[in-house]
């Protein structure tokens, strides 16, 4: 972790209660909230590497690394910690429990009507992760039709609506809370392929000798990614403002040398990608 990342943690520790989603506060608009003085409550889930609570709550991942330094660019360090699952996100975004979602949400049409989508900073692909050895040969959605094999992957994740429109049947499809689940399911042989982002794939099966990456080459290339910030559509001024610090802040040194720990490179850049054309063809 950078010296710079060190000292907003520690401020960031000092200053900001962590909260649960039980909270019943809500909220107006971000921008009166922080006239007001109030923090700016980020909500994520246990996603490693994109972002996860460390051992004391503080936010972690490159995603939260990314959006604290953009935030901190644009003058705002009250931070306050929202965790909950996967699926929820949404949900509390809308219901006013949070204010920006920094859990790595891949912008897609069916996200773009419920949430405004900041300009996409990631770029990525998903990945299959398999038993070792790949015993059914299972790297696309087409050799899950052809095994017939049982997909399993996160609740509200992107990949449920890819395997969908890739033709593999719902009954094939098993939709659990998380990456922990995602694990167990593998490991007792109720699924044989997992599905996730390319990251979060890698970090799962680090380490591992009983599970491994399959050949993400092979997947479709319109199921690349492409990843942002959401918020809450009555909160567009705020939007356009982050959007503007970002525009000097994105691949910038200070940038990279925040998320670089979390593995996210130069290649994840986008290219030019606006959220709009992302919203229309996702």
């Amino acid at each position: 972790m950078s010296v710079r990342s060190s000292a907003r943690l520690r401020k960031f520790l000092a200053s900001a209660a962590l909260v649960a989603l039980a909270t019943p506060a809500v909220a107006g608009p971000l921008t009166d909230r922080i006239e007001a003085g109030q923090p700016i409550r980020i909500g994520f889930a246990n996603e490693a590497p994109f972002a996860y609570p460390g051992d004391n709550g503080e936010p972690m991942g490159f995603v939260n690394a990314y959006t604290l330094g953009l935030l901190a660019e644009m003058g705002h360090e009250d931070i306050e910690v929202v965790v909950t699952d996967w699926g929820g996100l949404i949900p509390a975004l809308n219901a006013g429990r949070v204010d920006i979602v920094t859990g790595g949400l891949n912008i897609m049409g069916s996200r773009c009507e419920n949430v405004a989508f900041s300009e996409p900073f990631l770029m990525a692909g998903d990945a299959f992760i398999v038993p070792a050895g790949n015993p059914k040969g299972i790297n696309t959605y087409q050799d899950l039709i052809d095994q017939d094999g049982v997909f399993v992957t996160g609740a509200g994740y992107n990949q449920v609506e890819i395997a969908r429109r890739e033709g593999v049947p719902d009954g094939q499809i098993m939709q659990v809370p998380g990456p922990t689940e995602i694990l167990a399911a593998l490991q007792a042989g109720r699924a044989d392929a997992g599905g996730v982002t390319h990251f979060t794939a890698i970090e799962m099966t680090e380490d591992r000798d009983d599970l491994e990456v399959s050949d993400v080459t092979q997947l479709p290339e319109w199921t690349l990614n492409w990843a942002s910030i959401a918020f809450r559509k009555d909160d567009q001024d705020f939007v356009d403002a982050f959007n503007q610090a970002q525009e000097s802040y994105l691949g910038s040194n200070a940038m990279m040398a925040e998320v670089a720990e979390y593995g996210y490179g130069p290649d994840n850049i986008p290219t030019g990608q606006t959220a709009e054309w992302v919203c229309q063809n996702r």
